[in-house]
Formats: structure tokens, sequence, C-alpha cells
């Protein structure tokens, strides 16, 4: 009976071993599909998300822009600049009722690292304000492409 009993308790250790070489083969083809099929769409999305970030930040910059105008009667100059929103400004036309704190804590860099672009009066309004994509030159496409208040 000891003999039998071996027997029965070496063959539960062998249906307790691991998992064989074949299921880890095809685990690992699975795994290799599903990266191979998703990575592609994650990687390209960086761009799009950039850009999103870009309209977003350049919504926030107009509010804080809008609050300043209610405020003092007018947008910041050119040469007072965006920095207006975040420290009192000099020069005309004076901030008579600035709010003490600012309006932004800092000023925002757009996705790629460059500050954006701020002249009042603009070419077409009160103000341009514009961000140059990923080339920070003026024009390009994709995600060079610059991106204003118009394209929101």
């Amino acid at each position: 009976m000891t003999s039998k009993g071996t027997r029965n308790m070496s063959r539960q250790k062998q249906k307790k071993s691991g998992f064989t070489l074949l299921e880890l083969m095809v685990v690992l083809v699975i795994l290799g599909a599903l990266i191979g099929l998703v990575a592609p769409n994650l990687l390209g999305r960086s761009d799009d998300a950039k850009v999103s970030v870009a309209k977003t930040q350049i919504r926030n910059v107009m509010s804080a822009l809008s609050l300043y105008k209610l405020d003092n009667g007018t947008f910041p100059s050119t040469s007072q600049g965006l920095q207006a929103l975040v420290t009192k400004p000099t020069g005309y036309p004076e901030a008579k009722n600035w709010k003490s704190g600012g309006y932004m804590p800092k000023l925002p860099l757009d996705p790629w690292g460059n500050e954006f672009l701020y002249v009042s009066p603009g070419s077409a309004g009160d103000y341009d304000l514009l961000s140059l994509g990923s080339d920070g030159r003026e024009g390009g496409e994709g995600d060079a492409a610059d991106l204003s208040p118009s394209d929101l």
C-alpha cells in the first residue's frame, strides 16, 4: 500500500507543477499581438495631446485677460505683455485696479516649451495670442501649426 500511496502522491505533485512551455509561448504570442496593435495608436497620440494642452492653455490665458480687462478697462499693451497677468505692470495703459496676487500664478509655456506670443491691439481684434506649435516658428502644418483663439 505504501508504493500505491507514493505513486498517487507523485501524480499529484506532477499535476501541481507550473505552466508548460507551450502555455507560456501562447501567452507571449497573445501579449505580443496586443502590444503590436495598441502601441502605434498610443505613440501617435502624444502630438495630439500637446495640441489639446496648448488649446486649453490659450483658453486659460484668454480668461485671465478678460478678468484683467474687467478690472482695468483695457487689455495689457504689447510692451506690458502677458507678464501683466502675473505682476502689476508699469507704463501705459495704467492698471488702476490691478488685482492683488495677479490673474495667474505664473505664465505658462506652451507644451513645446515656448512662450505664447501676445500683441495688443491685435490684427483682427483686441489682441493676438499665439502658440507657434512644435517648431516654434510662424506657419507650419500638423503639430507645427500655429494655434490661436480662432482655432479653439
